[in-house]
């Protein structure tokens, strides 16, 4: 398995692919990401089990989600049904790996713990905190200890499902390659993550900021299609991104 190492500008180009992407097919595309979301949030609404199915399913469904993609972007003519072709791909490694990052996820949490009592551990798992707890300096640094320590867990998850299910690697060897692609492609992932930022929230935060200073109703107006467009267009980068680091399977065949 080779991971290509690509300059740091290409992390723009991911973004920028991504609402090609998007544009060659905007009903499918959105579909697919809204329909993903919506499945989970509709499995996490069950107490107990809703949360762990939904994280044991986040694998399945999002290489369905990039499989739908990589169709748009071959020409090739897919229905909806396509977000649901996960459980056609080594579905057992998929649910592994979203088991390891479900069961990951907590350590970080339970590591928090023991800088500020659990607090972060009851607001990511949909307890109430009050404002006092929210603004207390050691919730602020745990939060700062869980972005550190889940950031190597998202690197080994970003590009294992479609590891997992394109070139059928098992789920250990899928999320370690996939930690190290994106060790090897820092540079671009940081311009991507910048990108993210300027065009995804500071952009768009300023362009509805102007126009509610001379109409609030057309500034309300505004905000409503940026996330129809934007959340489309994130998913597309996720493939693009995939795409560009290791390729496709029947570019370069499976072996490699």
């Amino acid at each position: 398995m080779q991971a290509n190492q690509l300059p740091m500008q290409r992390g723009w180009g991911w973004l920028r692919d991504g609402l090609t992407l998007w544009r060659s097919s905007p009903a499918l595309l959105s579909f697919l990401a809204f329909g993903y979301i919506l499945i989970l949030l509709v499995i996490s609404i069950f107490p107990l089990i809703g949360q762990p199915i939904a994280s044991l399913l986040m694998p399945v469904l999002s290489l369905g989600v990039l499989n739908g993609c990589r169709a748009i972007e071959a020409g090739r003519k897919v229905g909806p049904d396509i977000l649901f072709s996960g459980f056609k791909s080594n579905l057992p490694s998929l649910i592994t790996i979203g088991g390891i990052y479900l069961i990951a996820s907590l350590l970080v949490l339970l590591i928090t713990s023991l800088f500020d009592g659990g607090g972060l551990l009851k607001a990511m798992t949909g307890s109430r905190v009050d404002e006092a707890a929210a603004g207390d300096p050691a919730f602020l640094f745990a939060l700062l200890v869980a972005v550190a320590l889940s950031t190597p867990v998202v690197m080994a998850y970003w590009f294992a499902p479609l590891l997992a299910g394109w070139w059928k690697l098992t789920a250990p060897k899928a999320m370690f390659f996939s930690f190290y692609a994106c060790l090897r492609n820092w540079r671009p992932f940081l311009a991507y993550a910048i990108g993210l930022l300027i065009f995804g929230g500071l952009l768009p935060g300023v362009i509805i900021g102007v126009v509610g200073l001379v109409s609030p109703m057309l500034a309300t107006l505004l905000s409503i299609p940026l996330p129809l467009i934007l959340i489309p267009v994130v998913f597309a980068s996720f493939y693009t991104s995939a795409r560009d680091v290791f390729g496709l399977p029947d570019e370069a065949g499976l072996a490699r």
